[in-house]
Formats: C-alpha cells, structure tokens, sequence
C-alpha cells in the first residue's frame, strides 16, 4: 500500500472527483486492483507478460496489456464504489496504476533496493510457487529440474505453469482473506 500512497498525492487525495472520506478506499482498491490483476494474469497463463513488466521489458504505459487490465479492472472498481464518473475513473486509472507500476518495476530491478525483489513479489502472488527459483536468472536461462510439465524440456511453459497453478491456489486462499503473502504484497504496495 505503501507504493499507492507515495503517487496518490495529486491523483487521489488532491483530486475534486473524489470525495476525502474515500480517500483511503480508492487507495486500497488500487492496491487490491494491482495484486489481483497481477495473479490473475498469472493464473491465466500470461507469466511472460508478467515477468516482461516487472523484469523492466516492456513498457508500464496503458498500452501494455497487463497494465490496462489492471487499470480496467481499477476502473469498474470506482465505477462501482465509489461511484465516479467513467471520465474520472479512467483519467485516475490511466495516471495512477502506470505509475504505481513503473516505481514497482524500478525498485525491483534496483540491486541497491533489498526490499523489492521479483522473486519475492512473485512468491507473494503465487503463494511461494516461486520459492527456490533465481527469477532473475529465468530470465536469462533456465536449467535444471524445473520441467514442470513433465515435457522433457525446460522453457516458459515450465514456469507458466508453476505460477498459474500457485496464484490460482493463492487466489482462492484469499477470497475474503487479506492475510498470508498476498496480504504482505498489498501492504508493500498500498
């Protein structure tokens, strides 16, 4: 949460479309709306497009397809809570959630940075499926005992299907639980 409230300044508590007594909730919905999309493109299979954003390789702009699901899913969030207007709603998204999402990205890939780390950010969306793993080494090359589904070989698909099936688990764990490694990650975020 802590990521959320350092750019939430002048797209949240400073913003007129959104009454003060809601500050504090569009913040946790941004936070919830970035853990969420984020498992949610891991329990759907897209572990390339989501180790591309938070490993630096593409682009944290609206126009990356993890980050404008994000920022959609954000959207139906103030639509239906808060009720905003659609004009509103997708002028916070497009600034805050590409923002929130680049600082993570940047202080993930900052060696100097010890409280960020893909391999943690990517226990904490798959439940510690991710345990064990140089992450930051996957994204060169992969060896050795990871062909997970049991093809003969070690690729993408291995760890697809490793984080698809943790942040599937983590996601059912977590309905109506803001506990365990998910909850740590909402609280590094928001």
């Amino acid at each position: 949460m802590e990521l959320v409230r350092e750019h939430a300044q002048s797209t949240v508590v400073n913003n007129p479309a959104v009454p003060n007594e809601h500050n504090e909730a569009v913040m946790s919905a941004a936070t919830a709306s970035i853990t969420d999309g984020l498992q949610q493109e891991l329990a759907n299979g897209n572990t390339e497009g989501v180790l591309s954003l938070l490993g630096g390789q593409s682009a944290t702009a609206q126009d990356n397809p993890v980050v404008g699901n994000i920022s959609n899913n954000f959207i139906g969030t103030l639509l239906e809570k808060f009720n905003l207007d659609k004009g509103a709603a997708t002028q916070l998204a497009a600034s805050l959630i590409p923002t929130v999402l680049g600082s993570l990205v940047h202080k993930t890939n900052d060696p100097s940075n010890n409280n960020f780390s893909l391999n943690g950010i990517l226990n904490s969306l798959t439940g510690g499926a991710a345990g064990g793993i140089d992450l930051q080494g996957v994204l060169g090359k992969l060896s050795g005992g990871l062909d997970k589904n049991g093809d003969g070989k070690v690729d993408l698909s291995d760890l697809t299907s490793l984080f698809s099936n943790g942040a599937s688990q983590q996601q059912q764990g977590q309905q109506g639980n803001e506990g365990g490694i998910g909850g740590m990650l909402k609280n590094l975020l928001g």
